[in-house]
């Protein structure tokens, strides 16, 4: 009587083994191309989205409101600029609603986004929106702190490049009144806990302030949450809209009709 020789194990072990070896380089290789079109197109599709709804912003700010008065020429000392007094400063609105645009020459020439009340995820994660208010800080041109915040990486990275700015450089911030030109003054990096720097006079609370501040939030490094970020800037000047918009960004401006 003739007996079977037993197959090897050894030859399905090692086939079970390579099975399972292909299946995790294909998981390995789809994880990639997620995080792929997480942080790269899907962070670009939704920059495009909220450049443009900032655009169509502007423009129905243009059409629709009523322009604040322009001084006269002869309110002004020859070749100095015009004054336009105080700034406007508007009320607070409720959560989700539009505030202001926001362009920073340094992001780029084309770069605007529209700023929301709040810095919830339907804010900031929005296809519209992108940039929050911190509730409770104060408004554009007001005495104290105006601070604002947005992702540094996906959903449209609208504070992408917050590590590039310079001392001096323009940040604009125009609402349905007019227009706001800070000036930044400098950076720093907290850990996620140091909300002082939300205080009227950032990280000094109690101290009554003087200045009229933004402060730009996101964090760091790169697709990381393990610290924040922050750049400072101080109100330089401010505009009604019937002056039209700063000259820096009017070729900006007419661009985008």
């Amino acid at each position: 009587m003739s007996r079977r020789r037993a197959e090897p194990r050894t030859s399905r072990s090692i086939s079970a083994v390579g099975v399972f070896g292909e299946l995790l380089v294909t998981a390995g290789v789809l994880v990639l191309l997620f995080l792929g079109w997480q942080l790269w197109w899907n962070d670009m599709i939704l920059a495009g989205s909220q450049t443009s709804a900032a655009q169509e912003q502007s423009r129905e700010w243009n059409d629709r409101v009523e322009p604040a008065p322009v001084p006269s020429a002869s309110a002004a000392t020859e070749g100095a600029p015009v004054d336009f007094g105080d700034p406007l400063v508007a009320e607070e609105p409720g959560h989700g609603d539009v505030i202001a645009n926001l362009y920073v020459p340094r992001f780029g020439e084309d770069y605007v986004r529209t700023i929301a009340q709040g810095t919830s995820t339907d804010v900031l994660n929005s296809t519209r929106l992108g940039i929050g208010h911190y509730e409770g800080t104060q408004m554009p041109g007001a005495v104290g702190n105006f601070a604002i915040a947005a992702h540094r990486s996906a959903y449209g990275g609208g504070m992408h490049l917050i590590n590039e700015f310079r001392l001096g450089d323009p940040i604009y911030v125009e609402t349905p009144d007019g227009w706001y030109t800070y000036r930044f003054t400098n950076l720093e990096y907290v850990l996620p806990s140091a909300v002082s720097v939300l205080d009227q006079v950032p990280k000094n609370p109690g101290i009554a302030a003087g200045d009229r501040i933004i402060t730009l939030t996101s964090c760091n490094p790169l697709y990381s949450t393990n610290e924040r970020i922050i750049a400072y800037g101080v109100l330089d000047s401010w505009q009604p809209r019937s002056a039209g918009a700063p000259a820096e960004l009017s070729a900006q401006i007419a661009e985008e009709g």
